[in-house]
């Protein structure tokens, strides 16, 4: 059986917020007229538990596993793929590395599943729990031990990140099929049926995409869960169901996340698999949505599905699909430019301009 150990989860700090919406509302410009950018700056006033914040410093994590439901043809990819850019990202020739370089952000890359017996390249850390999943379809993916395995794992990644002084962490991921387990996850956790939440992922063709919806439904029924059920999908039957269709990426980027809202660090959510391991956390503790921010809508036709049932609205919405965290480090200088905004400009007051622009 696996079993959390119940913790704390801290609220964000009220009194910050309020106080970064007054300043706002002082600033030299029409009410509302910097658009979300205002909301942007004040709600991580309140995470960042400080009225006029700094860019926090962000760190980057990507989880990489195999899934063992590649075998039915659910990908355009072959399996092999994982382990080849396990060395891409040591060599830093990922898109996400380009873009840890452009924000200077420390990034580290963690085999959680690769299926491959070989030692992980040099520069990527090795946390492989086993060679790949199972195949959902015909058994669970993931045993509970190994799932409470992986979730240790992302826990210990974001414990290890605030400890060096990291304020808002972004979990990314690599893992041929994860789409396929992440649709059966968000079709669990939010009840909506497969066809409206299973996309192409990278790239397959009408013939692909009807064997992924097959293996989502059959997944699902091997499960045995049913639409009604996800209203009372929480606690211990939410890490069941991340045991039965989750994924070794997808169960570390959800201890990461559960990790992060225990230690009141805010979390910038990526895309589609990002969101499947967002529900998993929310649905194994509702405190840690409020430490969680959107930055993009993908392609994926799950990842509206997922965002709706979070309550979460993206940052921008570029019709990316392919994961790594890249979606969440490309917004992070719109998060740059929103506290720079509202720490940097002037008030009426300190203009000396009568009144407020309406």
């Amino acid at each position: 059986m696996m079993t959390r150990t119940p913790f704390e989860v801290p609220a964000p700090d009220a009194q910050a917020e309020a106080a970064a919406r007054d300043r706002q509302s002082q600033l030299t410009k029409p009410p509302g007229a910097l658009g979300r950018l205002e909301d942007l700056a004040c709600w991580l006033a309140g995470r960042l538990r400080d009225p006029r914040p700094d860019m926090p410093r962000c760190e980057i994590f990507v989880f990489a596993g195999d899934h063992g439901v590649a075998a039915r043809g659910v990908s355009a990819f072959p399996q092999a793929v994982t382990s080849s850019m396990l060395a891409n990202f040591a060599h830093g020739g990922a898109a996400i590395n380009v873009l840890a370089r452009l924000e200077e952000c420390r990034i580290e890359v963690v085999d959680v599943g690769v299926a491959s017996e070989a030692t992980p390249p040099s520069g990527i850390r090795n946390e492989r729990i086993r060679a790949g999943s199972r195949d959902l379809v015909d058994e669970p993916a993931l045993t509970r031990g190994e799932a409470a395995a992986a979730l240790g794992v992302g826990e210990r990644c974001a414990r290890e990140a605030i400890q060096r002084g990291a304020q808002l962490l972004i979990a990314g991921e690599m893992g041929i099929a994860n789409t396929t387990s992440a649709a059966c996850l968000i079709c669990a956790y939010t009840g909506a049926p497969p066809a409206q939440v299973v996309g192409r992922g990278t790239g397959v063709d009408d013939a692909g995409l009807r064997r992924k919806v097959e293996a989502v439904q059959a997944a699902l029924q091997r499960a045995k869960w049913e639409p009604q059920s996800a209203r009372s999908t929480s606690g211990p039957e939410a890490s069941r169901i991340l045991a039965e269709l989750g994924g070794f990426e997808i169960a570390a980027m959800t201890g990461f996340y559960l990790e992060a809202a225990r230690t009141g660090t805010p979390v910038l959510l990526d895309g589609y698999i990002s969101s499947a391991a967002a529900l998993a956390a929310v649905a194994i503790d509702p405190r840690v949505l409020h430490w969680m921010l959107a930055s993009h809508s993908s392609a994926e036709p799950g990842h509206a599905v997922a965002l709706a049932a979070l309550g979460l609205q993206p940052l921008v919405g570029l019709g990316l699909r392919l994961g790594e965290g890249s979606g969440a480090a490309l917004t992070l200088p719109i998060i740059r430019a929103a506290l720079a905004l509202h720490g940097q400009m002037a008030t009426f007051a300190e203009a000396a301009i009568p009144g407020k622009l309406e």
